[in-house]
């Protein structure tokens, strides 16, 4: 599920809306006992740890949306930390969507259910590396302007009934434009990217 950047926030009764951490988009594939990270580039994630810890889940099999972030003390994700590898190892899942569970393809269930049902499986596992994403309802405006008050990334805006299918137009990001942690973004990644060829 992609997301589209809008610039301003909104209400809306058919929208829920939750926090935008700082990391690593990724999907979890749990199955058997092990887990595979996989970015929106589709490309493997290390994270050796963490997917060591989610694989150790009560299931039989999953497939979880959600972002690896590394969290401070008082919970703000710091994106930098996720390039330190000592960092990293501390490194968790913020799960926000469930598509599938124990043979079951959960992606054209309402995405409230889904979220439902994901907030019992990470209630259940007692994984301290997998963390439930919160939502409120309706009401974005304030939100987003108590995310900003706090230095924060941003929003995500959901349709509460919407199935997990990629129409473009489902998942709407509305991202802090004054956020701290984004000032030389670009140059940090391209730099290391250079590095490494």
């Amino acid at each position: 599920m992609r997301l589209r950047l809008v610039k301003e926030p909104f209400d809306h009764p058919d929208y829920i809306f939750e926090l935008k951490h700082d990391g690593f988009r990724a999907v979890a594939y749990l199955q058997n006992g092990e887990c595979d990270l996989i970015s929106r580039n589709s490309r493997r994630l290390r994270f050796l740890s963490l997917r060591l810890a989610l694989a150790e889940l009560p299931i039989r099999d999953a497939i979880l949306d959600g972002e690896i972030v590394c969290l401070d003390e008082n919970g703000v994700s710091q994106f930098n930390w996720l390039l330190s590898k000592r960092k990293a190892n501390a490194a968790i899942f913020y799960a926000f969507d469930l598509l599938w569970l124990d043979g079951e393809d959960l992606r054209k269930a309402p995405l409230l259910e889904r979220k439902q049902r994901l907030f019992g499986l990470v209630n259940a596992s007692g994984c301290s590396r997998l963390l439930y994403a919160q939502h409120i309802e309706q009401y974005g405006k304030e939100f987003f302007a108590q995310i900003c008050a706090t230095d924060l990334e941003g929003i995500v805006a959901k349709r509460k009934l919407g199935i997990y299918k990629d129409d473009g137009n489902s998942w709407i990001k509305i991202k802090n434009r004054n956020y701290s942690q984004a000032e030389g973004r670009h140059e940090l990644l391209a730099s290391r990217t250079h590095g490494r060829k």
